[in-house]
């Protein structure tokens, strides 16, 4: 039986666990309030959200670094926007930002349910593509850290998922094997095809249910609980 083979359970975080929509909402809403920016919250993140999705695209292609990241899409925000701001308090912004992201606690549905049934039968981690210098702290936060085994970011391999070997640096850092561990994320591509191109299973936690994959291939959940099914 499969689940009888397997030692390791990598999870993504954001999205997977971690719910970043819901904590980045409000980090965003404090950020506002605390700078008095003249924006409705929802009016900023109309503009914002586009913007930093195709950042993160580019940032996984290599075609953008993390700085530009970090600073880039708050600059394009706010020239969108038509609100003029210098380069140092975009900066603070920025900064700002991350610190008032990485304290909050919202949680996935399911996942500590799903943590407390896995957790006495594998080993966990976590890989993730985030920045590295906020996941610990998100997970300390949200009070999941004790969960994994090992925090793996893909910062320390310069590339991010899905390049192969940041799945191997993963599986190196564990101890595991690629045939015995099982990554689960939201994204098709970086989580899900990218261990299984790897060599690794996986389980693809599609909540809106917007992927179309073989089943027979690769399981899909709606739910995180569904995973208890699987594994």
């Amino acid at each position: 039986m499969l689940k009888s083979t397997i030692t390791d359970i990598f999870f993504d975080l954001d999205h997977t666990l971690w719910d970043f929509q819901i904590n980045s909402d409000i980090a965003f809403g404090q950020l506002l309030q605390k700078h008095q920016l003249p924006f409705d919250l929802q009016e900023f993140l109309n503009v914002y959200e586009p913007i930093n999705q195709q950042y993160w695209i580019e940032y996984a292609q290599q075609k953008r670094t993390k700085e530009e990241v970090k600073y880039g899409r708050l600059t394009d925000t706010f020239k969108q926007l038509n609100y003029s701001l210098p380069k140092e308090k975009i900066k603070l912004l920025a900064q700002d930002y991350l610190d008032l992201l990485k304290q909050g606690t919202a949680l996935i549905p399911g996942t500590i349910v799903l943590l407390d049934y896995l957790k006495p039968k594998y080993h966990l981690h976590i890989l993730t593509n985030g920045f590295a210098e906020v996941q610990a702290d998100k997970l300390k936060n949200a009070g999941i850290d004790h969960y994994f085994d090992h925090l793996i970011t893909s910062e320390e391999t310069g590339k991010l998922k899905p390049h192969p070997i940041v799945f191997k640096q993963a599986l190196k850092k564990a101890g595991s094997l690629a045939h015995k561990s099982f990554m689960i994320g939201d994204n098709l591509k970086t989580d899900v095809l990218g261990a299984r191109n790897a060599g690794m299973h996986a389980i693809h936690f599609d909540p809106a249910d917007q992927s179309d994959i073989d089943f027979k291939i690769i399981p899909k959940v709606r739910r995180l609980i569904e995973i208890k099914e699987i594994l």
